[in-house]
C-alpha cells in the first residue's frame, strides 16, 4: 500500500505559496448526514425489523457479520449514493459508517454482501414486503378515512444474461417490469417481475393482500385503487366492485368510446373556430366494454387545440363530480411516476444486475428501505422546510453530503462536522425533531 501522507505533487501555486497536498488528514467522511439516517432508522426500527424476519443459514460459530449490520449497511450505504456493492470494498474502512452500525472493525466486504444477496429467496421477498406495509401503517397516529393506492409499472433495463430477462417491445429492451404500489409518497410494494407478461399481471393479488392487511388495521377504511389504462383489466373492477373498493382507472381510447363523444368533439370544434383558444371539457356516459358484465361510469376529458381532438378516459364505481374525480383524483396519479423516477434514479432501484432472479428482487427492496428512511426524514424531521419536498438525490447533495472528522475512544465516539456547512440550522431542525416523542 502506498503512503498516505506521500505528498501528491503538480498542484499550482496559491497567492505564491506552496500547495502541499496529501491523504493523511486522518479519519473523515464524506457522509455526515449518516448521523441523520441512522436517527430516522432508529425511530423506525426498519432495518431491525426487516432483519429479524429473513433466515440466516450461516453456522452461528462462524458469523464475524451479522444480517442486521450488512442489511444497514447497504441500505445505508444507497441513502448516501453508493449504489454498487464494489463501492463496499472503500465503505468497509469508512469510520463513520463503521460507527453507525455499532462496530469499531473493518464491514462486511463486497463478496460477503454479495453472498446475502444472492441466498434470498421469494419467501424473503414476501416478509420484506409485509415489513413495509407494516411501517406505512406504523406511521399514522390515527385511522386513515381514505386511502388511495396507485398502481404502476415501469421498465429496468438489464444489460446481463440475468434470469428471466426477455426482451419488451413497447420499450424496446430487455428488461424486467417491477410493479409500484404508493399511497401519497410512501412506498408500500416494489414487486420485481419478468417483462414477458402483462403490465397488469400479479396486480389483482398485490391489491387483494394490500387491502386485507390495510382493512385488518382499520376496518372502516375508504380504499380507492387509480391507475393507467394498462391495469383495466374486467376482473380487478370486478373485483374492486364485489370488495367494497373504490377505483379511478384510465380506459385506453377506441372506436366506439370516440364514437358516443362525436358530438361534444363536434362542439369543441366550433368553439374553438370561434375563439382560437383550446377547448376543454370534461362528460361523463355509461359504457359497457365487451368484456364487462355490465355499464359503467366513464368519464371523458375531451380537448381540442392546434392538434385536433385530444380525448382521455376513465372508468370508475366513485360518485363524486366528475371534473373533481378527473382533475383533483385521477391526475393525482402523475405524482406516483416521479415517486417511481424517485426510487429508480436517486436511489438506484435499477440496479438489477445480480444473475439470480431473486436477488434482483432482493436489491430492488433494499433501494426500497433507502427510500422509505429518506421518504421518512423528508415528512418526520423536514416539514415545514425547503428541503421537505426536495428529491433523495438532491436531500443527498444538500443535507447528507458532509465533511465529518471522526474521533473514536473506548469511551466515546466524537463527530466534527464542517464548521462552513451551508445548512447547519436545517440538519439541526431535523435532528431536534427526530429526537422528539
Amino acid at each position: 500500500m502506498s503512503d498516505c501522507k506521500a505528498k501528491l505533487h503538480g498542484f499550482s501555486p496559491l497567492k505564491g505559496r506552496k500547495l502541499d497536498v496529501n491523504f493523511g488528514g486522518g479519519e473523515v467522511s464524506s457522509d455526515g448526514g449518516l448521523l441523520l439516517v441512522r436517527e430516522v432508522d432508529r425511530r423506525l426500527r426498519l432495518t431491525e425489523r426487516a432483519a429479524a424476519v429473513l433466515t440466516d443459514p450461516r453456522n452461528p460459530d462462524l458469523i464475524v457479520h451479522t444480517q442486521l449490520n450488512m442489511l444497514r449497511q447497504r441500505v445505508y450505504a444507497i441513502a448516501q449514493g453508493y449504489e454498487d456493492l464494489n463501492d463496499h470494498d472503500s465503505l468497509r474502512g469508512d469510520t463513520l459508517l463503521q460507527s453507525m452500525l455499532d462496530r469499531d472493525e473493518a464491514l462486511a466486504s463486497a463478496p460477503t454482501l454479495c453472498r446475502l444477496e444472492n441466498r434470498a429467496s421469494r419467501q424473503a421477498a414476501i416478509a420484506l414486503h409485509g415489513q413495509l406495509v407494516d411501517t406505512f401503517i406504523a406511521s399514522f397516529t390515527r385511522a386513515p378515512e381514505e386511502l388511495i393506492l396507485d398502481f404502476d409499472a415501469t421498465d429496468d433495463p438489464v444489460h446481463g444474461k440475468q434470469e428471466h430477462r426477455f426482451f419488451h417491445g413497447y420499450y424496446d429492451s430487455y428488461c424486467f417490469l417491477p410493479l409500484y404500489v404508493f399511497c401519497g409518497e410512501q412506498l408500500l410494494v416494489s414487486y420485481l417481475r419478468p417483462s414477458k407478461i402483462d403490465g397488469a399481471k400479479h396486480a389483482w393479488a398485490v391489491l387483494g393482500l394490500l387491502v386485507k392487511r390495510l382493512r385488518r388495521a382499520w376496518p372502516k377504511v375508504k380504499i380507492i385503487l387509480r391507475a393507467d389504462s394498462g391495469f383495466c383489466r374486467h376482473r380487478m373492477l370486478d373485483w374492486c366492485d364485489h370488495h367494497g373498493v373504490g377505483y379511478c382507472v384510465g380506459l385506453a381510447r377506441n372506436a366506439r368510446l370516440q364514437a358516443q363523444c362525436a358530438h361534444w368533439h363536434e362542439q369543441l370544434s366550433a368553439q374553438y373556430q370561434n375563439t382560437p383558444v383550446k377547448q376543454r371539457a370534461i362528460f361523463e356516459f355509461r359504457y359497457a366494454a365487451k368484456s364487462w358484465r355490465s355499464e359503467r361510469r366513464v368519464i371523458a376529458r375531451l380537448e381540442y387545440g392546434d392538434l385536433g381532438e385530444n380525448p382521455r378516459f376513465i372508468v370508475t364505481n366513485l360518485t363524486d363530480e366528475a371534473t373533481t374525480l378527473y382533475d383533483e383524483i385521477y391526475c393525482g396519479r402523475g405524482e406516483a411516476e416521479n415517486r417511481i423516477k424517485e426510487a429508480q434514479l436517486g436511489l438506484f432501484a435499477d440496479r438489477t444486475s445480480c444473475h439470480y432472479f431473486a436477488a434482483n428482487q432482493f436489491r430492488l427492496l433494499l433501494s426500497s428501505f433507502a427510500y422509505v428512511l429518506m421518504e421518512r426524514l423528508r415528512t418526520l424531521a423536514l416539514c415545514g422546510t425547503d428541503f421537505a419536498r426536495m428529491q433523495a438525490g438532491t436531500l443527498r447533495c444538500k443535507l447528507l453530503k458532509i465533511g465529518a472528522v471522526i474521533v473514536r475512544n473506548t469511551r466515546r465516539v466524537k463527530v466534527m462536522l464542517s464548521s462552513a456547512f451551508a445548512y447547519r440550522d436545517i440538519f439541526t431542525h431535523a435532528l431536534t425533531a427526530l429526537r422528539s416523542p
